[in-house]
Order: structure tokens, then C-alpha cells, then sequence
């Protein structure tokens, strides 16, 4: 017998990691432009904050999370976006994983479909198949910068819940306030259950990230500490829920996980203390873009998704290949650099398309660019 695991999808990025380690095993350097994560670790504060946490007794918390850091989310919304949000409508979760399983279970009943846009995050519709939901894929292109529109929504099947992501990953695109204000009426005259991932909130480059809890009280906000507060690995983030929502999470969060990690919630308090240190990252992402605007055309990689936020380019190489994973391998093999192939993000379609990631250091983004323009110039 077998479960549900089995029919969902691998995570093709790590083969590329096997690859990249493999490498570095062998005494060669790699060039790191495959993995999701900031470049550097948790803010200073956060480390000491972790550190007196330890002094005292780190145990189960309430399933809703500790009060102070839900007090201090609520904070976060009005002063970042000049929202006030109840606390009691705030989640502290295990990562924005947890909260996806929560969403889903808490808002949707048996065999809901569930829409997100591709190419985008691959956990969304492999959660949902392995909840027993059925995951709908709306393709996107370039027109669109691979966002939702209404007419897009309108040739989908019928949908009981959509998740969007503004950035997104793994191309970087952005809704503005009017795309973003259309996707929540939509949503709205079709009772569609709207999901709105907002992981990359705080690294943007040009306008802000727009909150869809600013346009409606209907929708399930996702965040993290992960990318803008730099704690990937620390397995803490939040939901703002609909108050109708609020006990099913609860009990369910009860009986899943007990609490989000009590360590890291403790430590999490401080990281709304370091924005100057955050910013500074976010910084140095816009200068890594900048870089690599100018510098990834010159090596043929000139078809590239609006950079908007996040910290990831989206690159179509369908003009240099017809199959990304295997173009992947011979860039790390021949030049050093790791990227990853679209294949992960949008099965159909992603053998035209790689990821580059922003997040690494400058000094790493240069010497990738240098090897990928030698690379290529070898190539042709």
C-alpha cells in the first residue's frame, strides 16, 4: 500500500543541490544561484533575543502563538501599512508551510479546487493534492508579467479557493494596487476563498508591497520571518485570518503542531527591532539586481521577468534551449554557477525557463556573471 506522497512531484532543485554538493566535494567552487534563501543569517538582535530566551524555559506555547508577538505583528500592520488589524485575528505558524495546510483544512471542505498561477511555488498545489484538494494551474506568460487577471480567471475551471503571491516566486513580478484590488473583486463576486502569500513582503524595489488585508477582510494573509526578517530555518511565521476562521485554526493547530517553536518565537519579537540591519539586506538584493540587468543580457539571458520584488530573476532561455534541467547541469558543470531550471515551477512549460537567485553576495553575483558571459561566448 501507498499514501499520498507518492503521486506528489520531487522538488527538482534538489538534484541540483546533490549536484552542487557533489562539486563542492570534489574541491571545485560553485557560484550559488539556486537556493530561495537570504545570503546572510538572522539580524543580530534575533540571535541575542534567541540567546537570553535560552537562559530561561523554552516550552510549549499557546497554539494561537505567544501574546506578545501577535501584539507585535498588529504593530507591524500599522505601521508598515497603516492597517489596524485585531490580534485575535493574528496566527503565529510553524513557517508559511503550516500556514497553507491550516488554510487549507480550515477553509475548504473535501475536494475543493484550489487555483494558483504557473509558474509559481510548487508547495501550493502539491500541498493541496496531499490534503486530498485538487490543485487547478492557471498558466501565465510575460503579458500578464505571469500574474492573474480576471480574464485569465474567467478561462479557468471552477474554483473554490485561489492563492496568489505579490512578489512572487519564482519570477520576481509584483500586482499593483488596481491588479491586486481586481483579483480581490473577483474572488469576491465568484466566492472564491482568496489566499494571498505575502512571504515577500519588505523586498521590493520600486513601490511597496500592497497587504490584501488593506482591500478585504475575506482573505487568508500568509507571511514569514524567513526572506525580509532573514530567519529562513528558524520555522516561524503568521497568518491574519477571517474572524470566522480563527477556532478551526486554533484546533487545528492544536492537534497538528501544538505551537509554532516557542525558541523562535521569543526570537522573532526582535526581529521587528532590526530594520535598519534589514534594510541593508534588501539594499544590497536591489544592487545584485542592478548588476545582474545589465550584466545577464550580455551572456544571452535577455528575456527576463520584471525584477520587482523578491529576490529571484526569471529568465526565458527558450531561444538557447529546449530543455532547462539539462542546461542547468551543463552551466554548473562547465562554468561553475548553479541555478534552477523552471521545470519545478511549472511543469508544463518551465523546460523554457531557469530561476537565478539574487541573494548571494556581490562579490558571488559578479563572478557568476563573469563565468556565465565567458560560458556562453565558449558556447557560440
Amino acid at each position: 500500500m501507498t499514501g499520498r506522497g507518492d503521486s506528489i512531484a520531487p522538488f527538482y532543485v534538489m538534484e541540483v543541490m546533490k549536484a552542487v554538493a557533489q562539486r563542492e566535494a570534489g574541491g571545485k567552487d560553485v557560484m550559488h544561484m539556486e537556493v530561495g534563501e537570504p545570503g546572510t543569517g538572522a539580524p543580530r538582535q534575533v540571535i541575542a533575543a534567541a540567546h537570553t530566551a535560552l537562559d530561561g524555559k523554552v516550552s510549549y506555547t499557546d497554539a494561537l502563538g505567544i501574546p506578545p508577538l501577535r501584539a507585535r505583528i498588529a504593530q507591524h500592520y500599522r505601521a508598515t501599512y497603516d492597517l489596524d488589524i485585531a490580534v485575535e485575528r493574528i496566527i503565529v505558524t510553524t513557517g508559511s508551510s503550516a500556514g497553507f495546510v491550516l488554510s487549507f483544512l480550515a477553509a475548504f471542505e473535501d475536494d475543493a479546487a484550489i487555483g494558483s498561477v504557473e509558474p509559481g511555488y510548487p508547495a501550493y498545489r502539491n500541498t493541496a493534492s496531499a490534503l486530498g484538494f485538487t490543485p487547478v494551474s492557471i498558466p501565465t506568460t510575460a503579458a500578464t508579467r505571469f500574474q492573474p487577471t480576471p480574464a485569465l480567471l474567467d478561462a479557468s475551471p471552477d474554483l473554490d479557493g485561489l492563492v496568489i503571491a505579490s512578489p512572487a516566486n519564482p519570477t520576481g513580478t509584483m500586482l499593483d494596487r488596481p491588479a491586486l484590488q481586481a483579483v480581490v473583486d473577483w474572488s469576491a463576486a465568484h466566492h472564491v476563498r482568496l489566499i494571498s502569500d505575502e512571504i515577500y513582503h519588505g523586498i521590493t524595489f520600486g513601490d511597496p508591497a500592497v497587504t490584501v488585508a488593506a482591500l478585504t477582510d475575506d482573505a487568508i494573509i500568509i507571511n514569514s520571518f524567513s526572506k525580509y526578517f532573514s530567519m529562513t530555518g528558524w520555522r516561524i511565521g503568521w497568518m491574519v485570518v477571517p474572524p470566522e476562521l480563527v477556532s478551526a485554526v486554533e484546533r487545528l493547530a492544536q492537534n497538528l503542531y501544538i505551537s509554532a517553536p516557542g525558541l523562535s518565537q521569543y526570537a522573532a519579537l526582535a526581529a521587528f527591532d532590526a530594520t535598519k540591519e534589514l534594510d541593508e539586506k534588501v539594499a544590497g538584493y536591489r544592487r545584485n539586481r542592478d548588476l545582474l540587468l545589465r550584466e545577464l543580457p550580455k551572456a544571452g539571458f535577455d528575456k527576463i521577468a520584471p525584477v520587482d520584488g523578491a529576490f529571484y530573476m526569471f529568465a526565458d532561455v527558450s531561444g538557447l534551449t529546449d530543455n532547462a534541467q539539462e542546461f542547468c547541469q551543463k552551466m554548473l558543470v562547465e562554468a561553475g554557477v548553479a541555478t534552477t531550471p523552471g521545470i519545478d515551477f511549472d511543469p508544463a512549460r518551465g523546460s523554457q525557463f531557469l530561476r537565478f537567485s539574487i541573494a548571494g553576495d556581490f562579490v558571488t553575483m559578479e563572478e557568476a556573471a563573469r563565468r556565465l558571459r565567458i560560458w556562453r561566448a565558449d558556447r557560440r
